[in-house]
């Protein structure tokens, strides 16, 4: 019994100096998601194409033409008009909306698909942090303060492979897991 007690000790001193031993996640150990300095919010309404995204549970059934619609609405906050195709072809549109947070030039917006009523809850409300934009307002990425979701966007349906590449190039550096990225069909 006392050498089983030994043993047992012995292997759970070894196990904790294994685990002490491990790295530090890089998770644990990443910066701060970083937006765009300011964002022009006007510029950026109208419809942008997805390129790319990571996989996310609100978009499993989307196999092509993923797009966003922007309006800007009189009261300031913006209209979300999203539609995708599905595998049998039909189409699926969510409306939603949108509202800055902050100065009139803040990148980080909340956007809410849940019906008005029950736009009180903080719970119904997304990160939406446009965190890389090309000055001609052409190509973007957008995410959330914890990298879960990671958006490609375009303004035309294809991306020129030099634009794309730079842009994941620029994704990387913000600490994005951009092999997790799965490119959108545009027909």
């Amino acid at each position: 019994m006392l050498r089983k007690r030994f043993w047992l000790t012995i292997g759970l001193a070894i196990g904790a100096w294994q685990l002490a031993a491990l790295p530090v996640t890089a998770q644990t150990a990443l910066p701060a998601v970083t937006p765009i300095a300011a964002l022009d919010v006007p510029r950026y309404m109208g419809t942008w194409y997805e390129i790319a995204k990571f996989p996310n549970r609100f978009q499993t059934k989307c196999v092509a033409n993923t797009r966003a619609q922007y309006l800007a609405q009189t009261d300031g906050t913006v209209q979300v008009l999203n539609s995708c195709l599905t595998a049998d072809g039909s189409a699926i549109d969510a409306l939603g909306q949108a509202k800055q947070i902050g100065p009139s030039t803040s990148p980080k917006l909340q956007v809410r698909f849940a019906p008005a009523w029950l736009s009180w809850l903080p719970l119904v409300w997304g990160d939406y942090w446009v965190i890389d934009l090309d000055a001609d307002y052409q190509l973007a990425a957008v995410s959330d303060a914890k990298r879960e979701y990671l958006w490609v966007l375009s303004r035309t349906p294809q991306v020129s492979p030099k634009a794309y590449e730079a842009l994941l190039t620029r994704l990387q550096a913000q600490h994005f897991e951009v092999q997790k990225l799965d490119r959108t069909l545009q027909r």
